[in-house]
């Protein structure tokens, strides 16, 4: 009999819908384990590491025979679901509970853990990111020819024409090895010279469901998810581009001339970490040099958070690894993907919104709908009445006696207004207008009748219209596009918020990207026309950050996984288009924090001329796990390999960014930070550090300038942070910032300080 169980440690797949739910799917008699093994131990005697694999297990049957007379059906169910070569070394299979302590016993094993599922968590952005700059990242990319990204997701619907391929070069890399797998309404003939390999893992879901019935089986995407995510890192030039009305233009994604490979992980019927570690291994054979992946496991340490264990495999060959952060916030602490060989990307805002709101007497305000009808809303009378404007209740909508008017709502919490929009949708008032300063409102739902969303501050003159015309009127326009809306960006309330429950010594989430209201390619879709649809998430921000990787990875082919992530951190802007700090609408719209933005909203054009660069080596990111006191064993389970050693632990890991915990015997003695940085400049450089101080806090840095004689060389820092007053409670940001004389480069790192047990 198989039970359902719900862990506190779901795999997510980032975007903002309350429609998916899954569970955890346990059989009591046998279960899907992710098996670990050490390559040193691999018997000569066999060809390949799969034939070992396989032999092992088999061998299982005749240790396990008498422990297991009473579980007849185990004979059927155990077998090896995958086995893994290049994110990580071993395998997974179905096993009895007698057969894993059997297997423990076997030389060459070094872990196991059981395979877990969970949920599944464009015409402007690069505007918005000013990638159309002349003199910018695009075209000193070349658009992003010739990369490859590989997104691990739900799929994709070949036919949009976001995959197309037209302008692309008729010439694959000759390093890419991956194919297009053929499967349920999908042939090899439906990728090309833009979509370049497609694939599909379903075996770890097939194990732990053996009677489901796949809806889809092949790399056909029945979800969406997958659709929006790869045609916003990649997609191709679509004229017309727009949703049912909203936000026309032409769609590309942030590089368009990249090459994309789909591997899907994430089914309507399970989404299972065995199959994302097998689509993971895949992409990283293949030969792909960015991943994209919007999933995440919460609460799960690194040594068995198969995500953190592949991206490692992946950064070893260069590889550059983009995660969502996920959609838990405001609430600190819920982020997740804080692993620190990849980047971790929050969400925000666009200066993008949608409708207007034109009062009798000329006025017009600025306002933001989704509604999808062209409904005409002209020159009705507006009624506002402090009897019903509360619009909290059906029967206190139902008092406007005259139902073709525009209703304004008053202002109430950010919560109750989606519930004063289902109230108003219900009744038959032809227009209606809500009041929110939240910008993330429509991340959580459309709108469902002809209505507007304005702020507060345009609220009392909409207000005092009403009370002292004697006949006020309104119109609502719909299917409206405005541009250049402040402030943006703003920190979206569902991002989700640092500090990393991995590891809190490194500052997580690293960077922001857009989020909201994402326009991109999705499943035909029998209720709309449009072959475009708005989504929001850090699953959408994943993607923006992975184009910009691919950008990246073409100028700059030679940088590292590190150094790329490094660039775009010390590059990024913590200001917004009011040149004020960008606000976090999660927090009243107060300033910020890098546990919501990390180092800030990314700017592409500066990440390609960074001046300076923090780099790490794969034998950096093992002398922190050393530090962490980890076992040979779980640091196995995440290098793979016995080359690195432990001579050298440190949590002093060479990072962009600052964080440090203070207790009150800490505060006594302060901490200390070493920092190499590496001179990606023209030539000789002279850099001067400018510090803001964290409230309660001095930070000294020695030294204080740093002086380059030529490009590469590396010079060595050291930050130290003292405590001045103590607050067991306050969380205190600051920056340090290295300054190039002459003002060519400025390069910052965010400083966060708080207490211990945050």
């Amino acid at each position: 009999m198989e039970q359902n169980f719900v862990f506190s440690f779901p795999l997510i797949m980032l975007f903002i819908t309350p429609w998916f739910q899954l569970t955890f799917h346990v059989n009591a008699e046998t279960s899907t384990y992710i098996v670990h093994m050490d390559k040193s131990f691999f018997p000569q005697v066999f060809t390949t590491h799969h034939d070992w694999f396989q032999s092992t297990v088999h061998s299982l049957n005749s240790k396990t025979e008498l422990l297991d007379l009473d579980q007849p059906s185990k004979q059927q169910s155990k077998k090896v679901v995958y086995t893994y070569d290049h994110a990580m070394y071993g395998f997974s299979a179905v096993l009895t509970s007698n057969e894993l302590e059997t297997l423990k016993n076997i030389h060459g094993f070094i872990a196991a853990y059981q395979d877990r599922t969970a949920i599944i968590d464009t015409t402007h952005t690069f505007q918005f990111l000013s990638l159309d700059s002349p003199n910018g990242l695009w075209h000193a990319s070349n658009f992003g020819e010739d990369i490859i990204v590989g997104v691990i997701d739900s799929g994709v619907w070949p036919e949009s024409e976001s995959f197309k391929d037209h302008g692309m070069t008729k010439k694959i890399p000759s390093k890419w090895k991956g194919a297009c797998e053929e499967g349920q309404d999908f042939n090899a003939s439906m990728c090309n010279f833009k979509l370049i390999g497609a694939r599909y893992f379903n075996k770890g879901m097939i194990a732990a469901n053996p009677n489901a019935t796949i809806t889809m089986n092949s790399p056909r995407d029945t979800i969406g998810h997958g659709t929006h995510t790869s045609s916003t890192v990649a997609g191709n030039y679509v004229n017309g581009a727009s949703y049912n009305g909203y936000a026309k233009g032409v769609a590309r994604g942030i590089a368009p001339r990249a090459r994309l490979a789909m591997y899907k992980v994430a089914w309507e019927e399970g989404h299972y970490a065995s199959d994302i570690l097998a689509g993971m291994d895949q992409a990283i054979f293949d030969g792909v040099d960015v991943i994209s992946i919007s999933i995440g496991f919460d609460e799960v340490p690194l040594y068995e958070d198969t995500i953190a264990i592949a991206s490692f495999a992946a950064m070893e060959k260069g590889i550059v690894v983009s995660s969502s952060a996920g959609n838990s916030g405001p609430m600190l602490r819920t982020l997740h993907n804080g692993i620190p060989w990849l980047i971790t990307v929050a969400a925000g805002t666009m200066d993008r919104t949608f409708g207007s709101l034109i009062l009798g007497n000329g006025k017009k305000i600025i306002g933001s709908t989704m509604f999808e009808t062209n409904s005409i809303v002209e020159n009705l009378p507006l009624v506002y009445n402090k009897t019903f404007s509360s619009c909290n209740s059906m029967n206190l909508v139902s008092q406007v006696n005259n139902k073709q008017v525009i209703i304004l709502c008053d202002s109430i919490s950010n919560s109750s207004v989606i519930s004063q929009m289902n109230f108003v949708s219900t009744t038959e008032v032809l227009g209606a207008i809500f009041v929110s300063d939240n910008p993330s409102l429509f991340d959580l739902g459309g709108i469902y009748s002809p209505s507007i969303v304005i702020n507060s501050e345009d609220a009392k003159s909409v207000i005092n219209y009403a009370k002292t015309s004697k006949n006020p009127t309104a119109s609502i326009k719909f299917q409206e596009t405005f541009v250049g809306i402040k402030p943006a960006p703003i920190a979206a309330k569902y991002s989700s918020r640092g500090p990393s429950n991995s590891y809190q010594g490194i500052l997580k989430p690293d960077i922001m990207a857009p989020g909201s209201r994402i326009l991109a390619a999705y499943i035909p879709d029998e209720t709309s026309s449009s072959d475009f649809v708005f989504m929001s998430g850090t699953s959408m921000s994943c993607p923006h950050v992975s184009g910009v990787a691919a950008l990246l990875k073409a100028s700059h082919p030679q940088w590292s996984a590190a150094a790329i992530r490094s660039a775009m951190m010390t590059t990024a802007s913590f200001l917004d288009n009011t040149k004020t700090p960008i606000r976090d609408s999660g927090y009243l719209l107060q300033s910020a924090s890098p546990f919501a933005i990390g180092a800030g909203e990314i700017d592409p054009n500066r990440a390609m001329n960074p001046g300076l660069i923090y780099d790490a080596t794969p034998q950096d990111y093992v002398n922190l796990l050393c530090g962490l006191n980890y076992t040979k064993e779980q640091i196995l389970s995440i290098t793979r390999s016995s080359h690195y050693n432990c001579d050298n632990p440190s949590l002093d890991l060479n990072y962009p960014s600052f964080i440090a915990f203070f207790s009150n015997k800490t505060s006594l003695t302060g901490q200390k930070f070493k920092r190499t940085v590496t001179n990606v400049g023209d030539g000789g450089a002279s850099y001067r550090v400018k510090v803001t101080q964290p409230k309660g806090y001095v930070v000294t840095v020695s030294p204080d300038i740093l002086d380059f004689s030529y490009g590469n060389e590396k010079k060595s820092y050291y930050v130290f942070i003292k405590c001045v007053v103590y607050n067991e409670e306050n969380v205190s940001f600051g920056d340090l910032v290295w300054i190039e004389d002459g003002g060519k480069h400025s390069v910052r790192s965010p400083i966060v300080v708080a207490p211990s047990g945050i």
